[in-house]
């Protein structure tokens, strides 16, 4: 009977170690969240945001497939390299920051493709709308650092269109082009630390 009892208690532990998650956090000094748009129809002009966080969950440490991404982004932090344009880009015609203060993006699935190559659907909500976007992501090595900890670096791409978040601004040219594009790209050059 003890025997048995014990038995079930190892299967069931077993079973509960199985679905542990490993967790991650994004490092702040060794990730970036860049943005870039056309301007003009002719030139493109780039931003970050300085303040973010990210979790990541994953089913080990080495096996990324079905990890959960979750990033946030402050608006207020947003750096294009000048002043005047950050405070555009934070008023109402842009993401309205005193409103929505948070960029959020929360993977909805993330699959292996091919090698190191994976999508991720994620839910993106800006200026408190949602929508679904498609993440190309390259997953591009896991390593121990000098300090022992291991650190995981991925490089993800999206494209969105901005209007389809209420990001409202639509001035256009004489000649009908969009002074600020409709389409944005997003790059997340990650580096994730697991605790």
């Amino acid at each position: 009977m003890k025997k048995a009892f014990f038995s079930t208690v190892l299967l069931v532990l077993a079973s509960i170690a199985s679905f542990a998650q490993v967790k991650w956090n994004a490092d702040p000094a060794h990730t970036a969240i860049i943005f870039s748009v056309k301007h003009l129809g002719i030139n493109y002009v780039q931003g970050h945001f300085a303040k973010f966080s990210g979790a990541i969950e994953t089913a080990d440490s080495t096996n990324f497939q079905n990890a959960k991404v979750d990033f946030s982004a402050d608006v207020n932090s947003i750096n294009t390299g000048i002043e005047q344009r950050d405070g555009h880009l934070k008023s109402d015609d842009f993401f309205n920051a005193a409103q929505f203060p948070d960029i959020k993006v929360k993977s909805v699935s993330f699959k292996k493709v091919t090698g190191n190559k994976y999508i991720m659907l994620a839910d993106v909500t800006i200026r408190n709308t949602t929508k679904r976007v498609p993440f190309d992501v390259t997953y591009n090595g896991v390593v121990r650092d000098p300090w022992g900890l291991w650190r995981a670096g991925f490089t993800a791409k999206a494209t969105i269109n901005r209007l389809d978040f209420g990001v409202k601004y639509a001035d256009k040219l004489p000649s009908g082009v969009y002074a600020v594009a409709p389409s944005v790209d997003i790059l997340v050059n990650a580096e994730i630390v697991k605790k």
